[in-house]
């Protein structure tokens, strides 16, 4: 086998954990996969690769299909790209929009710093605080619960703060499972204190009784560590949480607001000024708004403070509705919430779609959409001497615009128009009042639309689909999942990257970010095969980002599964990979993954084949907006990824893989052969492959490597010289026991051209 030791190899590749995060995989329960034909059993120097052996596809157009679909999700990404992964400035934002994530949505260490600026305004509700706090002193553990954004996150880190000091380092876990994995844990830390946000609850109903949660509790006090969890109210309901509930409330808005105020700035208002603002202040409800309105006061004066209180926006929004609109105006202001950015002309056609559903519903004898009543209708009458586009100046005032933007890049020259909301927000009140006001009359056939729309609708239709289901699901998540994702997580693929893109769109939301999560793994539980590839799809994206461990986990996971799933896993890991460039700590943290799998694997075992084909799969994966290998970006932008990458060829380098290894070697070093500053991560990589292989092996690859790049496609001038930092001198001969064919390691069929063409 291919990775059983021969007497000239070294030690193996210990397990690399991150640094604050136990990165190793998961025991696997579902090995029912098929291990890969003709992978992983050749030895170190056992010849050239066994041809490969034809895959026998029970299901040839289900793979086609998830092979479209990822293309699909590729190019989502990067025309997203900055709204997902990107650092969002939002210290002058109103009512928190495009926020950055609060400190322990996503699992990890909580830094004293960034709890020190979360709390830099808090004021303790009373006499919550206090009854948690209690509590919390008494048993080690805690739940707070109440509505979302009433300030039970700040309210977790306040009471550990309080208990254990502002310097300490808090640990937030995943809402989903963490609590059952907690409650089984040995490894919990003395003095700690835990997080567990939004906590949504275990797959398995059963995981967490009474029972587990009194030998955590025990176990907590034991050692000086405490858990502090916050959760929606039917938490409540649980039994085996009740007695550790708290009702959290938010601080009186006024008390909260004058706190601001003492600590930033101050400047004297006039008194019907000051009035008019206590008045506004009073009639909020979510803690970050009061914050967000005393920051601006402090900036910028009262007149721009008001604005933010009063919020036209949302005011423009509810007068729209309170005129009780006809259909004519209502269903395209409706189709705008799901459908804002595409062109105008395939907007009106989707449109038309839309009343067509509704029109149907409407003459089967039901009441109308947009009437409490039938008399007066007018819905859809005269509808081709309506001048449909002039009536968007009278429809939505100040809350519709249209913009003219350039086409595709091969049609860069031929821009056309496009329906637009005049600010971001506007598409979220007229959802939420879509919900509010309207009933089963125009939701039915909103989703039998928007079901079409994920069935036949282009990647662009599909995903602002996704983007208005997403905020939908702040006001109706039930509804959301039961008829539509849990629907289009099992259609063609079409609805299945919609599902996807959808739980991404929706961890922009904090408080649906666990539930997208807690979705996404329980497509993967027993819901068969378009569910689980379903899964890895979602977890890529904005929520692979958030919840990087248990992403990887369960990817891992299902590529112990068939075939098909193991693929879509495989994908979903090298997308995952492609998308974190621009986040060197997320991409080093997958990188040591795919270390400790290969580390921990046994010599010979499924595990381990599964394990190296997942390292050469990101060893040859391309940057997804250039045909250039990955790795030569990690290099550039990340000189730590050095030794990372160097053990993942090391590895790959003696087993079946390792023809393909040397040419993912050969492309990274083509790629940085013209840029200086490289020279230092080369040499790192070189140091790493060679620090993890015998001297035989070390000899062996300088002649492989020094013939490869006699190929045309890697013979160009720039790289035999870097090659040259990596391994040393390339003249040499490896030692006489040896000097084996190594004709092998070139293949018959040319390589994939090098960017930069061949040298001439």
């Amino acid at each position: 086998m291919a990775d059983e030791p021969d007497p000239h190899d070294g030690p193996a590749v210990p397990p690399v954990s991150a640094a604050d995060e136990d990165i190793a995989p998961p025991a696997s329960d579902d090995i029912a996969g098929e291990p890969e034909l003709g992978e992983d059993i050749l030895g170190p120097d056992a010849g050239p690769d066994p041809a490969p052996v034809p895959e026998r596809r029970k299901e040839p157009d289900e793979g086609e299909e998830d092979e479209r679909g990822y293309d699909d999700l590729r190019r989502v990404h990067q025309l997203v790209n900055n709204n997902f992964y990107g650092a969002v400035d939002a210290s002058g934002a109103a009512f928190g929009f495009g926020a950055v994530s609060s400190p322990g949505l996503a699992p990890g260490t909580i830094e004293p710093e960034e709890m020190n600026r979360a709390l830099r305004f808090y004021v303790p509700p009373r006499p919550c605080f206090d009854e948690a706090l209690g509590k919390l002193r008494k048993d080690a553990f805690v739940v707070l619960t109440g509505e979302d954004s009433c300030g039970r996150g700040a309210g977790s880190l306040a009471l550990l703060r309080e208990i254990l000091g502002e310097e300490a380092r808090l640990r937030s876990l995943s809402p989903a499972n963490a609590l059952a994995e907690l409650a089984a844990s040995r490894d919990l830390k003395p003095g700690q204190g835990y997080v567990i946000l939004d906590y949504v609850g275990e797959l398995n109903v059963e995981a967490v009784q009474a029972y587990s949660i009194r030998r955590l509790s025990e176990e907590l006090g034991r050692k000086g560590s405490y858990l502090v969890m916050t959760a929606g109210g039917t938490t409540r309901r649980r039994l085996a949480l009740r007695d550790h509930c708290v009702p959290w409330r938010a601080p009186d808005p006024l008390e909260l607001f004058e706190h601001c105020r003492d600590r930033l700035p101050r400047s004297t208002l006039a008194p019907d000024i000051e009035r008019e603002l206590r008045e506004r202040v009073g009639e909020q409800r979510r803690p970050a708004d009061i914050v967000a309105a005393a920051e601006v006061l402090s900036r910028e004066g009262a007149e721009k403070a008001l604005d933010t209180l009063r919020d036209r926006c949302r005011e423009l929004v509810r007068e729209l509705f309170h005129k009780q609109p006809c259909a004519d105006d209502l269903i395209p202001l409706a189709a705008l919430a799901f459908l804002e950015g595409i062109p105008e002309r395939t907007f009106e056609k989707q449109c038309a779609v839309f009343a067509a559903f509704v029109r149907d519903w409407e003459q089967s004898g039901e009441t109308p959409a947009a009437e409490p009543d039938s008399e007066g209708r007018t819905a859809l009458r005269g509808a081709v001497a309506q001048q449909s586009r002039a009536r968007w100046k009278e429809r939505a005032v100040g809350l519709v615009t249209t913009e003219h933007r350039s086409g595709p890049s091969r049609n860069a020259g031929r821009g056309e128009r496009y329906l637009v909301f005049t600010e971001p927000r506007v598409r979220e009140f007229v959802i939420a009042e879509l919900h509010e006001l309207y009933g089963y009359e125009l939701w039915y056939p909103m989703r039998q639309w928007l079901a079409e729309m994920a069935l036949v609708g282009d990647l662009g239709t599909r995903t602002e689909v996704a983007r208005g289901v997403a905020l939908l699901a702040r006001h109706a998540l039930a509804e959301v999942d039961e008829n539509m994702l849990k629907v289009w997580s099992e259609g063609l693929i079409s609805q299945r990257v919609t599902a996807a893109l959808t739980l991404q769109f929706m961890c922009d939301t904090e408080h649906l970010a666990p539930q997208a999560l807690y979705i996404a793994l329980g497509w993967a539980e027993n819901s068969g095969p378009r569910r689980a590839v379903t899964s890895a799809m979602a977890l890529t994206g904005r929520l692979g980002s958030l919840y990087r461990l248990d992403a990887l986990n369960q990817l891992w996971l299902l590529m112990h599964r068939g075939e098909r799933i193991a693929f879509s896993a495989h994908r979903s890991l090298v997308l995952l990979l492609q998308s974190a460039e621009q986040d060197p700590e997320r991409a080093l943290l997958i990188l040591r993954y795919v270390r400790t799998m290969i580390a921990q694997a046994a010599p010979g075992s499924k595990e381990r084949s599964i394990a190296l084909r997942t390292a050469i799969q990101l060893l040859r994966a391309e940057r997804p907006e250039a045909p250039e290998p990955i790795t030569s970006a990690l290099l550039r932008t990340a000189p730590d990824s050095a030794r990372h990458l160097g053990s993942l060829w090391a590895d790959v380098l003696h087993s079946g893989h390792r023809s393909r290894a040397v040419g993912a070697l050969c492309r990274t070093l083509v790629q940085l052969r013209d840029d200086p500053s490289v020279t230092g991560a080369v040499r790192a990589l070189g140091e790493a492959i060679r620090n993890a292989m015998s001297a035989p092996q070390w000899a062996a690859l300088c002649h492989h490597l020094s013939i490869a790049l006699r190929h045309p496609d890697y013979a160009i001038p720039g790289a035999r010289e870097l090659a040259q930092v990596l391994l040393g001198s390339l003249r040499g001969r490896p030692p006489g026991n040896s000097r084996r064919t190594t004709a092998s390691l070139i293949p018959t069929t040319p390589f994939p051209s090098a960017q930069g063409g061949r040298s001439t």
